[in-house]
């Protein structure tokens, strides 16, 4: 029996990301308390929610790949996440402004039939230009990216925030690293093309 492949993330980015995989799969709503511990390095912080994520919906979906992601930035050691609003998105580029920001991604596919758990920390390097505080405020105003760690969609117009990047898979910095996705899956025993 084959197993069924589940994105346990309501988002639409990555589930956009997965469909060019050319794979069916569901999406689930992972109930996961994303608060970092005390201390918790930015990348412990994005592996255990990814895994906590796929793990929570993992039980739902027996015989099943289910995949757990979470995202952070940090600029000069402050992890920045979803800014969730207009304030907050403004605050954090004019933080990042003309700063190197590090995305980290956490990446774990979890196999509900053995209990195996691939988990991964993808880094993304992204170098922001000097942005002044109208360009900030033209840019939140437009693209509204308070659903996204760093406050910007580099796929729409964020990319006018950037002078480079830096990394091997650049839908990491999207929500999903499909690269090592794909590396897993294969692990598992998913024949892609």
């Amino acid at each position: 029996m084959s197993l069924n492949l589940v994105l346990a993330s309501t988002s639409p980015y990555r589930a956009q990301l997965l469909t060019r995989l050319g794979l069916p799969f569901e999406t689930a709503s992972p109930e996961v308390d994303e608060s970092p511990f005390p201390d918790e390095a930015p990348e412990r912080l994005v592996t255990r929610l990814a895994r906590a994520k796929a793990e929570a919906v993992a039980g739902s979906y027996p015989d099943s790949l289910v995949i757990g992601s979470d995202q952070v930035a940090v600029v000069e050691g402050h992890v920045l996440g979803k800014p969730g609003d207009r304030d907050n998105a403004i605050r954090q580029l004019q933080q990042a402004s003309g700063k190197s920001v590090r995305f980290l991604t956490g990446l774990c596919l979890f196999n509900s039939r053995t209990g195996r758990a691939q988990v991964v920390c993808e880094p993304y390097q992204v170098h922001f230009r000097q942005l002044s505080p109208e360009q900030v405020t033209r840019y939140v105003d437009r693209e509204r990216p308070f659903n996204c760690a760093g406050s910007f969609k580099s796929e729409g117009l964020g990319i006018v925030l950037f002078e480079r990047f830096e990394g091997e898979d650049p839908n990491a910095l999207i929500g999903l690293p499909l690269i090592r996705l794909v590396d897993m899956l294969t692990s598992e025993g998913v024949e892609l093309p």
